[in-house]
Protein backbone atom coordinates (compact mmCIF):
# COMPACT_ATOMS: atom_id res chain seq x y z
CA UNK A 1 0.00 0.00 0.00
CA UNK A 2 1.10 3.63 -0.56
CA UNK A 3 1.29 4.31 3.19
CA UNK A 4 4.19 1.88 3.47
CA UNK A 5 7.64 3.10 2.41
CA UNK A 6 9.46 0.48 0.27
CA UNK A 7 12.64 -0.92 1.78
CA UNK A 8 14.68 0.44 -1.12
CA UNK A 9 13.53 3.98 -0.27
CA UNK A 10 14.26 3.58 3.45
CA UNK A 11 17.71 2.18 2.73
CA UNK A 12 18.69 5.03 0.41
CA UNK A 13 17.05 7.95 2.22
CA UNK A 14 20.25 9.42 3.68
CA UNK A 15 22.07 9.07 0.36
CA UNK A 16 19.17 10.73 -1.47
CA UNK A 17 18.93 13.65 0.97
CA UNK A 18 22.62 14.37 0.48
CA UNK A 19 22.24 14.39 -3.31
CA UNK A 20 19.01 16.41 -3.30
CA UNK A 21 20.80 19.19 -1.45
CA UNK A 22 23.24 19.50 -4.36
CA UNK A 23 20.55 20.88 -6.71
CA UNK A 24 20.27 24.67 -6.18
CA UNK A 25 16.95 25.03 -8.01
CA UNK A 26 15.41 22.24 -5.92
CA UNK A 27 16.82 23.50 -2.62
CA UNK A 28 15.74 27.05 -3.51
CA UNK A 29 12.08 26.06 -4.06
CA UNK A 30 11.12 23.74 -1.22
CA UNK A 31 7.42 24.46 -1.82
CA UNK A 32 7.54 23.08 -5.36
CA UNK A 33 7.87 19.48 -6.58
CA UNK A 34 9.54 19.15 -9.98
CA UNK A 35 8.04 16.04 -11.59
CA UNK A 36 9.04 16.54 -15.22
CA UNK A 37 12.53 15.05 -15.47
CA UNK A 38 11.68 13.05 -18.61
CA UNK A 39 11.43 16.44 -20.35
CA UNK A 40 14.64 17.79 -18.82
CA UNK A 41 16.58 17.04 -15.65
CA UNK A 42 17.71 19.62 -13.14
CA UNK A 43 21.42 20.34 -12.75
CA UNK A 44 23.59 19.64 -9.69
CA UNK A 45 26.00 22.24 -8.37
CA UNK A 46 28.97 20.28 -9.74
CA UNK A 47 27.71 20.75 -13.30
CA UNK A 48 26.96 24.44 -12.80
CA UNK A 49 30.42 24.95 -11.29
CA UNK A 50 32.09 23.13 -14.18
CA UNK A 51 30.31 25.40 -16.66
CA UNK A 52 31.32 28.51 -14.72
CA UNK A 53 34.93 27.33 -14.47
CA UNK A 54 35.14 26.55 -18.17
CA UNK A 55 33.66 29.88 -19.24
CA UNK A 56 35.89 31.90 -16.90
CA UNK A 57 39.20 30.06 -17.35
CA UNK A 58 39.33 28.16 -20.64
CA UNK A 59 36.62 29.29 -23.09
CA UNK A 60 37.93 29.04 -26.67
CA UNK A 61 37.21 27.24 -29.91
CA UNK A 62 38.29 23.62 -30.29
CA UNK A 63 40.66 22.35 -32.98
CA UNK A 64 41.28 25.83 -34.38
CA UNK A 65 44.08 27.34 -32.32
CA UNK A 66 47.44 26.52 -30.73
CA UNK A 67 47.32 28.79 -27.70
CA UNK A 68 46.70 27.25 -24.23
CA UNK A 69 42.96 28.00 -23.94
CA UNK A 70 42.27 26.49 -27.37
CA UNK A 71 44.47 23.50 -26.60
CA UNK A 72 42.66 22.87 -23.31
CA UNK A 73 39.27 23.12 -25.05
CA UNK A 74 40.37 20.70 -27.76
CA UNK A 75 41.59 18.30 -25.08
CA UNK A 76 38.28 18.68 -23.21
CA UNK A 77 36.30 17.65 -26.29
CA UNK A 78 38.44 14.58 -26.92
CA UNK A 79 38.51 13.60 -23.25
CA UNK A 80 34.71 13.83 -23.11
CA UNK A 81 34.46 11.43 -26.05
CA UNK A 82 36.46 8.98 -23.96
CA UNK A 83 34.28 9.83 -20.94
CA UNK A 84 31.17 8.82 -22.89
CA UNK A 85 32.82 5.55 -23.88
CA UNK A 86 33.74 4.73 -20.28
CA UNK A 87 30.27 5.67 -19.02
CA UNK A 88 28.76 3.22 -21.51
CA UNK A 89 31.22 0.48 -20.62
CA UNK A 90 32.59 0.41 -24.18
CA UNK A 91 34.58 -2.85 -24.46
CA UNK A 92 36.56 -1.75 -27.54
CA UNK A 93 36.91 2.06 -27.22
CA UNK A 94 39.67 2.28 -29.81
CA UNK A 95 37.20 1.12 -32.46
CA UNK A 96 34.06 3.07 -31.58
CA UNK A 97 33.17 6.66 -32.48
CA UNK A 98 31.50 9.38 -30.42
CA UNK A 99 29.87 12.34 -32.14
CA UNK A 100 28.44 15.26 -30.17
CA UNK A 101 24.99 16.56 -31.08
CA UNK A 102 22.39 18.96 -29.72
CA UNK A 103 20.40 16.00 -28.34
CA UNK A 104 18.69 12.73 -29.18
CA UNK A 105 16.59 14.09 -32.03
CA UNK A 106 19.57 15.52 -33.90
CA UNK A 107 21.58 12.38 -33.16
CA UNK A 108 18.95 10.08 -34.65
CA UNK A 109 18.51 12.35 -37.65
CA UNK A 110 22.28 12.42 -38.20
CA UNK A 111 22.30 8.61 -38.39
CA UNK A 112 19.25 8.64 -40.68
CA UNK A 113 20.61 11.35 -42.97
CA UNK A 114 24.36 10.69 -43.10
CA UNK A 115 24.79 6.97 -42.41
CA UNK A 116 21.72 4.83 -43.01
CA UNK A 117 21.36 5.50 -46.77
CA UNK A 118 24.82 4.02 -47.28
CA UNK A 119 23.72 0.79 -45.61
CA UNK A 120 20.55 0.18 -47.62
CA UNK A 121 19.94 -1.08 -51.12
CA UNK A 122 16.76 -1.65 -53.10
CA UNK A 123 14.51 -4.19 -51.35
CA UNK A 124 16.08 -3.87 -47.89
CA UNK A 125 13.91 -3.46 -44.80
CA UNK A 126 14.08 -1.41 -41.62
CA UNK A 127 12.07 -1.76 -38.39
CA UNK A 128 10.56 1.38 -36.85
CA UNK A 129 9.02 1.61 -33.32
CA UNK A 130 5.77 3.24 -34.40
CA UNK A 131 4.32 3.63 -30.87
CA UNK A 132 7.38 5.34 -29.39
CA UNK A 133 8.57 8.96 -29.47
CA UNK A 134 8.29 10.69 -32.85
CA UNK A 135 12.02 11.46 -32.72
CA UNK A 136 12.63 7.72 -33.13
CA UNK A 137 10.12 7.39 -35.98
CA UNK A 138 10.25 10.41 -38.27
CA UNK A 139 14.00 10.29 -39.14
CA UNK A 140 13.69 6.75 -40.51
CA UNK A 141 10.62 7.67 -42.57
CA UNK A 142 12.60 10.62 -43.94
CA UNK A 143 15.31 8.18 -45.01
CA UNK A 144 12.72 6.13 -46.88
CA UNK A 145 11.45 9.22 -48.68
CA UNK A 146 14.97 10.35 -49.58
CA UNK A 147 15.93 6.94 -50.92
CA UNK A 148 12.69 6.76 -52.91
CA UNK A 149 13.66 10.01 -54.64
CA UNK A 150 16.85 8.23 -55.71
CA UNK A 151 14.90 5.24 -57.00
CA UNK A 152 15.77 2.98 -54.05
CA UNK A 153 12.74 1.31 -52.46
CA UNK A 154 12.96 0.01 -48.92
CA UNK A 155 10.38 -1.63 -46.70
CA UNK A 156 9.41 -0.13 -43.35
CA UNK A 157 8.25 -2.76 -40.86
CA UNK A 158 6.30 -1.53 -37.80
CA UNK A 159 7.80 -2.84 -34.57
CA UNK A 160 5.34 -5.33 -33.00
CA UNK A 161 4.22 -4.68 -29.41
CA UNK A 162 2.67 -6.84 -26.71
CA UNK A 163 -0.81 -5.47 -26.10
CA UNK A 164 -0.94 -6.20 -22.36
CA UNK A 165 2.46 -4.90 -21.30
CA UNK A 166 3.40 -2.41 -24.02
CA UNK A 167 6.77 -4.13 -24.34
CA UNK A 168 8.16 -5.09 -27.73
CA UNK A 169 6.87 -8.46 -28.89
CA UNK A 170 10.22 -10.17 -29.41
CA UNK A 171 8.67 -13.42 -30.66
CA UNK A 172 6.66 -11.59 -33.31
CA UNK A 173 9.72 -9.53 -34.21
CA UNK A 174 11.73 -12.69 -34.89
CA UNK A 175 8.97 -13.93 -37.20
CA UNK A 176 8.65 -10.55 -38.93
CA UNK A 177 12.30 -9.99 -39.79
CA UNK A 178 14.63 -11.80 -42.17
CA UNK A 179 17.87 -11.50 -44.15
CA UNK A 180 16.74 -8.24 -45.82
CA UNK A 181 16.15 -6.60 -42.43
CA UNK A 182 19.19 -4.38 -42.19
CA UNK A 183 18.34 -1.83 -39.49
CA UNK A 184 16.21 -1.85 -36.31
CA UNK A 185 15.39 1.27 -34.27
CA UNK A 186 14.48 0.67 -30.61
CA UNK A 187 13.85 2.63 -27.43
CA UNK A 188 15.43 1.71 -24.11
CA UNK A 189 12.81 3.20 -21.75
CA UNK A 190 9.41 4.26 -23.07
CA UNK A 191 8.81 7.96 -22.54
CA UNK A 192 5.10 7.58 -21.66
CA UNK A 193 4.67 4.15 -20.09
CA UNK A 194 8.04 4.10 -18.31
CA UNK A 195 8.67 0.50 -19.33
CA UNK A 196 12.15 -0.92 -19.85
CA UNK A 197 11.69 -2.30 -23.36
CA UNK A 198 14.03 -5.27 -22.78
CA UNK A 199 16.31 -4.37 -25.66
CA UNK A 200 18.72 -7.15 -24.66
CA UNK A 201 16.25 -9.50 -26.39
CA UNK A 202 16.32 -7.63 -29.70
CA UNK A 203 19.61 -9.07 -30.95
CA UNK A 204 18.38 -12.63 -30.50
CA UNK A 205 15.17 -11.77 -32.33
CA UNK A 206 16.73 -10.08 -35.40
CA UNK A 207 19.93 -12.11 -35.78
CA UNK A 208 23.63 -11.22 -35.78
CA UNK A 209 23.78 -8.96 -38.84
CA UNK A 210 21.09 -6.30 -38.44
CA UNK A 211 22.19 -2.91 -37.10
CA UNK A 212 20.39 -1.90 -33.89
CA UNK A 213 20.05 1.78 -32.95
CA UNK A 214 19.12 2.52 -29.33
CA UNK A 215 17.28 5.68 -28.29
CA UNK A 216 18.57 6.06 -24.74
CA UNK A 217 17.05 9.48 -24.02
CA UNK A 218 15.12 8.18 -20.98
CA UNK A 219 17.77 5.78 -19.69
CA UNK A 220 21.14 7.58 -19.69
CA UNK A 221 21.43 9.16 -16.26
CA UNK A 222 18.50 7.17 -14.88
CA UNK A 223 19.81 3.60 -14.87
CA UNK A 224 22.99 1.74 -15.83
CA UNK A 225 23.52 1.47 -19.59
CA UNK A 226 26.37 -0.84 -20.57
CA UNK A 227 27.11 -1.71 -24.19
CA UNK A 228 29.57 -4.39 -23.04
CA UNK A 229 26.77 -6.34 -21.36
CA UNK A 230 23.61 -7.84 -22.84
CA UNK A 231 22.65 -4.85 -25.00
CA UNK A 232 24.46 -5.74 -28.25
CA UNK A 233 23.53 -2.53 -30.06
CA UNK A 234 25.41 -0.57 -32.72
CA UNK A 235 24.33 2.96 -31.83
CA UNK A 236 23.44 4.63 -28.52
CA UNK A 237 21.93 8.10 -28.82
CA UNK A 238 21.07 10.37 -25.89
CA UNK A 239 20.43 13.95 -24.78
CA UNK A 240 22.73 15.60 -22.27
CA UNK A 241 20.00 17.81 -20.82
CA UNK A 242 18.03 14.76 -19.67
CA UNK A 243 21.22 13.50 -17.99
CA UNK A 244 21.84 16.68 -15.96
CA UNK A 245 24.03 18.46 -18.54
CA UNK A 246 23.09 21.68 -20.32
CA UNK A 247 20.44 21.91 -23.05
CA UNK A 248 21.91 21.59 -26.52
CA UNK A 249 24.27 18.77 -25.59
CA UNK A 250 24.08 15.11 -26.52
CA UNK A 251 25.99 12.32 -28.18
CA UNK A 252 25.92 9.44 -30.64
CA UNK A 253 28.07 6.43 -29.72
CA UNK A 254 28.75 4.10 -32.66
CA UNK A 255 30.19 0.60 -32.24
CA UNK A 256 31.63 0.56 -35.80
CA UNK A 257 31.22 -3.22 -36.15
CA UNK A 258 28.38 -3.56 -38.70
CA UNK A 259 27.88 -1.58 -41.89
CA UNK A 260 29.98 1.38 -43.02
CA UNK A 261 31.92 3.45 -40.50
CA UNK A 262 29.79 6.17 -38.92
CA UNK A 263 31.00 9.58 -40.06
CA UNK A 264 28.62 12.56 -39.91
CA UNK A 265 28.48 14.37 -43.22
CA UNK A 266 29.38 17.96 -43.95
CA UNK A 267 31.60 20.46 -42.19
CA UNK A 268 31.12 20.15 -38.45
CA UNK A 269 31.71 23.78 -37.49
CA UNK A 270 32.21 24.96 -33.93
CA UNK A 271 31.23 22.37 -31.32
CA UNK A 272 29.09 23.27 -28.32
CA UNK A 273 32.12 23.38 -26.06
CA UNK A 274 30.32 24.60 -22.94
CA UNK A 275 27.68 21.91 -23.41
CA UNK A 276 30.42 19.31 -23.77
CA UNK A 277 32.04 20.60 -20.56
CA UNK A 278 28.71 20.23 -18.78
CA UNK A 279 28.25 16.72 -20.16
CA UNK A 280 31.64 15.59 -18.84
CA UNK A 281 30.77 16.98 -15.39
CA UNK A 282 27.30 15.41 -15.45
CA UNK A 283 28.66 11.95 -16.28
CA UNK A 284 31.20 12.29 -13.48
CA UNK A 285 28.43 13.26 -11.05
CA UNK A 286 26.14 10.45 -12.13
CA UNK A 287 28.88 7.86 -11.86
CA UNK A 288 29.77 9.04 -8.36
CA UNK A 289 26.10 9.04 -7.32
CA UNK A 290 25.59 5.57 -8.80
CA UNK A 291 23.09 5.05 -11.61
CA UNK A 292 22.17 1.71 -10.06
CA UNK A 293 21.07 3.47 -6.87
CA UNK A 294 19.31 6.20 -8.86
CA UNK A 295 17.35 3.48 -10.64
CA UNK A 296 16.39 1.78 -7.37
CA UNK A 297 15.19 5.11 -5.96
CA UNK A 298 13.10 6.25 -8.92
CA UNK A 299 11.62 2.79 -9.55
CA UNK A 300 10.53 2.63 -5.90
CA UNK A 301 8.91 6.09 -6.11
CA UNK A 302 7.12 5.16 -9.33
CA UNK A 303 5.82 1.97 -7.71
CA UNK A 304 4.63 4.05 -4.74
CA UNK A 305 2.74 6.33 -7.11
CA UNK A 306 1.11 3.57 -9.19
CA UNK A 307 0.23 1.64 -6.04
CA UNK A 308 -1.60 4.70 -4.72
CA UNK A 309 -3.27 5.57 -8.02
CA UNK A 310 -4.67 2.08 -8.54
CA UNK A 311 -6.84 2.61 -5.43
CA UNK A 312 -8.32 5.81 -6.88
CA UNK A 313 -11.23 4.91 -9.17
CA UNK A 314 -11.23 8.31 -10.88
CA UNK A 315 -7.89 7.64 -12.58
CA UNK A 316 -6.75 5.52 -15.51
CA UNK A 317 -3.08 4.56 -15.45
CA UNK A 318 -1.45 4.06 -18.84
CA UNK A 319 0.76 1.10 -19.64
CA UNK A 320 1.18 -2.35 -18.11
CA UNK A 321 -1.66 -3.04 -15.65
CA UNK A 322 0.14 -5.86 -13.83
CA UNK A 323 2.98 -3.58 -12.72
CA UNK A 324 0.86 -1.21 -10.62
CA UNK A 325 1.15 -2.73 -7.15
CA UNK A 326 4.21 -1.88 -5.08
CA UNK A 327 4.72 -5.59 -4.48
CA UNK A 328 4.13 -6.58 -8.12
CA UNK A 329 6.34 -9.48 -9.23
CA UNK A 330 6.76 -7.97 -12.73
CA UNK A 331 9.20 -5.29 -13.72
CA UNK A 332 8.24 -1.84 -12.42
CA UNK A 333 8.24 1.41 -14.34
CA UNK A 334 11.50 3.32 -14.68
CA UNK A 335 10.47 6.51 -12.91
CA UNK A 336 7.76 7.49 -15.43
CA UNK A 337 4.02 7.23 -14.74
CA UNK A 338 1.28 8.55 -17.04
CA UNK A 339 -2.39 8.72 -16.11
CA UNK A 340 -5.72 10.43 -16.78
CA UNK A 341 -8.63 11.58 -14.68
CA UNK A 342 -11.88 10.15 -16.02
CA UNK A 343 -13.69 13.49 -15.87
CA UNK A 344 -11.05 16.25 -15.75
CA UNK A 345 -9.15 17.01 -18.97
CA UNK A 346 -5.45 16.31 -18.63
CA UNK A 347 -4.49 19.87 -19.55
CA UNK A 348 -6.77 21.20 -16.82
CA UNK A 349 -5.43 18.62 -14.37
CA UNK A 350 -1.91 19.85 -15.06
CA UNK A 351 -2.91 23.41 -14.15
CA UNK A 352 -4.68 22.20 -11.00
CA UNK A 353 -1.62 20.27 -9.90
CA UNK A 354 0.64 23.28 -10.41
CA UNK A 355 -1.66 25.33 -8.20
CA UNK A 356 -0.76 22.80 -5.51
CA UNK A 357 2.97 23.04 -6.23
CA UNK A 358 3.46 20.12 -8.65
CA UNK A 359 5.14 20.58 -12.03
CA UNK A 360 4.08 17.80 -14.42
CA UNK A 361 3.67 17.44 -18.17
CA UNK A 362 0.15 17.21 -19.58
CA UNK A 363 -0.23 16.62 -23.33
CA UNK A 364 0.17 13.71 -25.77
CA UNK A 365 3.97 13.54 -25.15
CA UNK A 366 5.13 13.46 -28.80
CA UNK A 367 3.79 9.95 -29.31
CA UNK A 368 3.89 8.25 -32.68
CA UNK A 369 0.61 7.71 -34.51
CA UNK A 370 0.38 4.08 -33.35
CA UNK A 371 0.85 5.09 -29.72
CA UNK A 372 -1.29 6.82 -27.12
CA UNK A 373 -2.70 9.88 -28.87
CA UNK A 374 -4.99 11.24 -26.16
CA UNK A 375 -3.55 13.66 -23.66
CA UNK A 376 -2.42 12.43 -20.25
CA UNK A 377 -0.56 13.69 -17.20
CA UNK A 378 3.00 12.38 -16.96
CA UNK A 379 4.96 12.29 -13.73
CA UNK A 380 8.65 11.65 -14.31
CA UNK A 381 11.04 11.28 -11.41
CA UNK A 382 14.71 11.66 -10.62
CA UNK A 383 17.00 11.35 -7.64
CA UNK A 384 15.95 14.72 -6.19
CA UNK A 385 12.34 13.60 -5.75
CA UNK A 386 11.05 12.22 -2.44
CA UNK A 387 8.47 9.85 -1.06
CA UNK A 388 6.89 12.80 0.71
CA UNK A 389 6.29 14.50 -2.66
CA UNK A 390 4.59 11.37 -3.96
CA UNK A 391 2.38 11.19 -0.89
CA UNK A 392 1.37 14.84 -1.23
CA UNK A 393 0.60 14.31 -4.92
CA UNK A 394 -1.58 11.30 -4.14
CA UNK A 395 -3.42 13.30 -1.49
CA UNK A 396 -4.23 16.08 -3.96
CA UNK A 397 -5.29 13.60 -6.65
CA UNK A 398 -7.55 11.82 -4.17
CA UNK A 399 -9.17 15.12 -3.23
CA UNK A 400 -10.21 15.65 -6.85
CA UNK A 401 -12.45 12.60 -6.72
Amino acid sequence: MADEVPDSVVELTGWQQELRAQFPIIAGHPDLAYLDSAATAQKPRAVLDAVQTYLTTTNANAGRGTYPWANRTTALVEETRDRVRRFLGDPVPERSAVHFTSGTTEGLRTIARDWLPGLLTDGDEIVVPVADHQANIEPWLETRRELARRGVRIGVLPMPYQQASGDYDHTALAELTGPRTRFVAVTHVHHVYGGDMNVHRIRRAVGPDAVICLDAAQSIGHLPVCVAAAADVDFVVFSGHKAMALPGSGAVWARQARGPAFTPGGWSGTPNTVGIASLAAALDWLEAAGTDRIERWTVALAARLTDGLRHLDAYEILGCRTSLAADSPVQHRQGIVAFRHRDIASGDLGFILFSHGFMVRSDHHCQGDAGERSESVRVSLHVYNTAEEIDRLLSVLASLG
